[in-house]
């Protein structure tokens, strides 16, 4: 399992939610973040809270739905200094849910895209050369296991687009220590998942960063945060190694 004590890792929607329990399980680890909200100050909770905990800590901004928004955070990351091993793309956004979903607005899929999979790209894109010059990096990208839904059709279009970029950007990286997989939450009680969702925030823990910790040289997997409920990072560690393999063949 990936020692993370003194690394840094990007956590977007950090501010609440599954990212901000994210984020306090990274912190538990000693991890350093770098904690994005759609406002600094969203993020002054878990903040303080992760700099209690020891470990350094700053905020980032930008909405994700506006690309040069994106590309400044960046900017930002990098005018520090900060050099990152591990990002988690945990922010999404649900849009709508269309009962009259051959009525579905062009506008349910722009945005989605952008925020779900360009936005989430792009950071993969800018870290990712970085990760292959030093020989280290682990990118979790978070997708949806909804299906046969149009209901939702912008959402979890814009979802297997980014398992699309993820698995086509691990067959290039298999076999190395710069690794990049999938999770996802399960339907969970989150301003996205909403009140009547089964399961609680809570149950994605450690599941939903299992990625950052996994040491296999192993990339594209779907590592669903589900199936690690309950078990402690190590057994979820070594199960992840044990019963999930890459996609790409032998």
């Amino acid at each position: 399992m990936v020692n993370v004590n003194g690394r840094w890792a990007l956590i977007t929607g950090a501010a609440r939610g599954i990212g901000y329990l994210t984020a306090k399980l990274m912190a538990e680890h000693g991890c350093n973040l770098i904690l994005h909200g759609r406002t600094k100050e969203h993020c002054d909770k878990i903040l303080s809270e992760v700099k209690a905990m020891g470990v350094e800590a700053y905020a980032v901004a930008a909405e994700l739905s506006e690309l040069d928004a994106v590309q400044r955070m960046l900017d930002e990351i990098d005018a520090k200094g900060t050099k990152v091993d591990i990002v988690l793309n945990n922010a999404g956004m649900q849009i709508a849910y269309r009962t009259d979903y051959f009525s579905t607005p062009v506008s349910d899929y722009t945005e989605s895209f952008k925020i779900n999979t360009i936005a989430p790209a792009m950071i993969c894109y800018h870290f990712l050369p970085k990760m292959i010059d030093r020989g280290f990096g682990r990118i979790v990208n978070t997708t949806s296991g909804i299906r046969l839904e149009p209901e939702q059709a912008g959402y979890s279009a814009s979802k297997a687009a980014l398992d699309k970029i993820t698995i086509d950007l691990g067959s290039k990286l298999e076999g190395t220590d710069v690794m990049i997989n999938l999770t996802d939450p399960g339907w969970c009680r989150t301003d996205l998942g909403g009140p009547n969702a089964p399961n609680s925030p809570e149950s994605a823990i450690p599941g939903i960063a299992v990625g950052a910790f996994v040491d296999d040289k192993k990339s594209g997997r779907y590592l669903n945060a589900p199936y690690f409920t309950g078990l402690s990072l190590e057994e979820a560690v070594a199960k992840a190694e044990r019963e999930f393999d890459s996609p790409y063949g032998k």
